[in-house]
């Protein structure tokens, strides 16, 4: 014989479940932005096109033109994309003007050079929405030599371990052209890069605000025939790594001053060990040029360590600040996509 909590435990669970279903069914979806920054990319751009409409129909297609001199623009249009210009040079620039123009839920961004795989777009929305993540970078898995040359993959490795042992190690291709992002990443990222290097501010801000990231290993294939690379290895690397430079010096100040006051300091006493024993032999200084130099090189190894310490309280405050514009914005809570 069953007795009443018996007859209440089942009802409660269909209940519950009842209610659940209804909580999904009345979730919104959400709105989907492809965002596909471009420069000369006539070739390439109509199968970009085709090939996120084809993976996400329910999403809205972007191409920032950026000053091409080829008819960019016109076929993107032709192939279906929401095609709108940039009038300031540099994928920075475009990208700025992309993340402050569209209102969207989810952010998904891509190179317009047909080299990443449109069909791993919907898997990294999923684990952007399942995991209630901020970021997804698609890391670049290809054993094609040309479409990742060696030059550009161990500098990607150097530039990404650089930042690992910097900001923490939690992303494991910092140059990926391909992400997705939430509404909140989007509209809280400063974007202050012109150029390339916009894709390692992408990954610092994640990391120095600690927020949810996540990757997933997609397809990286060759240009098409007839497309040409606009990213130049050493120069684009040199503008990378400087800004790697910057972003370590305004991020952590501390650290990046006290280093400087470091090296300041011990060329310093390295100047002054042969005057100490001249004069502790001799009770004079012959040298006055040197001493002048070991004191003036220490004052300023002291006055690096004061900024350091300053700048590491105003860092503090922006970081406070950053985080704060953040979470003013409402956390995702959308229907996943079916699968």
């Amino acid at each position: 014989m069953h007795t009443l909590g018996e007859w209440r435990m089942p009802q409660a669970e269909q209940v519950a479940g009842e209610a659940e279903q209804w909580e999904e069914a009345v979730r919104p979806a959400p709105r989907i932005a492809v965002l596909v920054p471009s420069y000369n990319e006539e070739v390439a751009i109509p199968r970009v096109v085709a090939g996120f409409r084809s993976a996400l129909p329910e999403a809205t297609v972007y191409v920032y033109d950026n000053n091409s001199s080829d008819r960019t623009a016109e076929v993107a249009a032709a192939a279906g994309a929401v095609v709108r210009r940039e009038a300031q040079q540099g994928k920075g620039h475009v990208v700025r003007r992309m993340l402050a123009d569209i209102e969207a839920d989810v952010y998904v961004m891509v190179d317009g050079d047909d080299t990443y795989d449109a069909t791993a777009a919907p898997a990294m929305i999923r684990l952007l929405l399942d995991g209630r993540l901020d970021m997804v970078t698609g890391v670049r898995v290809t054993d094609a030599a040309a479409a990742y040359r060696r030059g550009h993959r161990f500098g990607n490795r150097a530039l990404t371990g650089i930042m690992g042992a910097v900001f923490g190690n939690r992303v494991s291709d910092m140059l990926s052209g391909y992400r997705v992002f939430s509404r909140r990443f989007a509209k809280s990222f400063p974007a202050l890069a012109s150029g390339f290097e916009t894709e390692t501010e992408f990954t610092v801000h994640a990391l120095e605000l600690r927020l949810p990231v996540g990757e997933l290993p997609t397809a990286y294939r060759e240009r098409p025939p007839g497309s040409h690379s606009k990213l130049n290895t050493w120069r684009d690397g040199f503008r990378i790594l400087r800004m790697l430079a910057l972003l370590v010096r305004r991020e952590r100040p501390l650290g990046f001053f006290a280093t400087v006051a470091l090296a300041l300091a011990t060329l310093s006493i390295g100047l002054a060990v042969p005057l100490l024993q001249t004069w502790l032999e001799t009770g004079l200084v012959p040298r006055l040029p040197t001493a002048v130099l070991s004191t003036g090189l220490m004052l300023l190894s002291f006055l690096s360590l004061a900024c350091g310490l300053i700048l590491d309280t105003v860092t503090r405050g922006r970081l406070e600040a950053k985080r704060m514009a953040y979470l003013a914005i409402p956390a995702p809570d959308f229907r996943l996509p079916p699968r």
